[in-house]
């Protein structure tokens, strides 16, 4: 792929994922970051647990790093100290 054609999945999927996960977004750049480490975690989740993509091409693509950025975003919330309020 092409970088153009990364930046265009991270954000799509750094934006899903954000708004899916309850926030409001990491802005532009966090949200491409955030989609294109998903795009790793989740081709590695479906490498380890044998899933294939039902989709193809882009799409599917953006369906792997959606699900990735999901999980990344999970173990980061979890992993956060909650905010204490004064």
């Amino acid at each position: 792929m092409d970088i153009l054609t990364w930046l265009l999945v991270g954000l799509i999927a750094g934006v899903l994922a954000s708004y899916a996960i309850g926030g409001i977004g990491y802005g532009i750049l966090g949200d491409i970051v955030v989609g294109m480490l998903g795009a790793v975690i989740g081709s590695w989740l479906f490498g380890v647990l044998h899933i294939t993509n039902p989709i193809r091409g882009l799409p599917g693509t953006i369906a792997v790093a959606f699900i990735g950025s999901l999980v990344l975003l999970l173990i980061v919330r979890a992993i956060r100290r909650p905010r204490r309020v004064l």
